[in-house]
């Protein structure tokens, strides 16, 4: 139970509902941000899968994303999956002129790196901590394509980087919100903890 946590999860559009209940299941409050007042007092935020240059749109036409960028620059916990990855990118591939980037992460994504929808697949990926395989759904997923010295690896697919951290951020290509498998929200939990324990010294 984590019942001193406040997370926020980023609910412009996508599967922001999928990650409010995975973080019920652990025991954890969440809040839905919708406008920059949402933002006060969290101890971290996710922002969820979904269509990347909607979001990046609504991030901008609401004010919000600028906030946003610069509380995770202040190091506020960020986890991002699949479009939230792509938005917190330093470099997005394929993106509308105009998408913006949140820049919380040194890597180079390319949108739909593995193609489209019907391209969708599912497999058994080895993550760094844990003691067995996590079942990961990649949908419309992107592709790291190259990544900073600051970077850890914590899970790959075909050489290619599928889950990735660097300091308070954490970024997956696949959407741990639609499996029961808890264990990759547990480590943004973990990174927030950790943060929060660097905060009070």
């Amino acid at each position: 139970m984590n019942p001193r946590l406040l997370v926020g999860v980023l609910a412009l559009q996508g599967a922001f509902d999928a990650h409010a209940r995975r973080l019920a299941e652990l025991g954890v409050e969440s809040r839905l941000v919708k406008d920059i007042s949402d933002l006060d007092d969290l101890d971290g935020i996710i922002l969820p899968g979904g269509e990347s240059t909607t979001m990046s749109n609504l991030l901008v036409a609401s004010g919000l994303g600028t906030e946003l960028s610069h509380r995770i620059q202040s190091g506020l916990p960020v986890f991002g999956t699949c479009a939230g990855m792509i938005m917190m990118a330093r470099t997005i591939q394929d993106g509308r002129p105009d998408q913006m980037s949140l820049d919380a992460m040194d890597i180079q994504v390319r949108r739909n790196g593995y193609g489209r929808q019907n391209d969708s697949f599912e497999q058994d990926i080895s993550v760094t901590s844990l003691d067995s395989p996590f079942h990961a759904l990649f949908i419309r997923a992107p592709i790291i394509e190259s990544i900073g010295d600051g970077v850890e690896v914590l899970a790959s697919v075909n050489e290619h980087p599928v889950l990735v951290r660097q300091a308070n951020a954490l970024a997956s290509s696949f959407h741990p919100e639609l499996v029961s498998d808890l264990r990759v929200h547990e480590i943004f939990l973990s990174i927030i903890h950790e943060s929060l324990t660097t905060s009070k010294r």
